[in-house]
């Protein structure tokens, strides 16, 4: 089976997240997957959307943490 870009950017933003717990912005997230940032941003919409993560905004930034159970 074939995944898609998007699937492949959230297995990967699910691993990078997994591992760092100090919470990462989009920009952050979109350099470390080398993938533009309007990817990286539907990549985190839907594991927000299936509750996999925690997001906390400080100022103008939101970090985004896995929601570990």
């Amino acid at each position: 089976m074939n995944m898609g870009k998007l699937e492949k950017t959230i297995l990967a933003i699910e691993k990078i997240l997994k591992k760092d717990t100090r919470g990462l912005t989009i920009q952050d997230i979109s350099n470390q997957t080398k993938v533009s940032r309007i990817t990286a941003s539907l990549a985190l919409s839907h594991l927000v959307g299936a509750r996999k993560l925690n997001v906390r905004t400080i100022g103008k930034y939101k970090l985004h943490y896995w929601r570990f159970k």
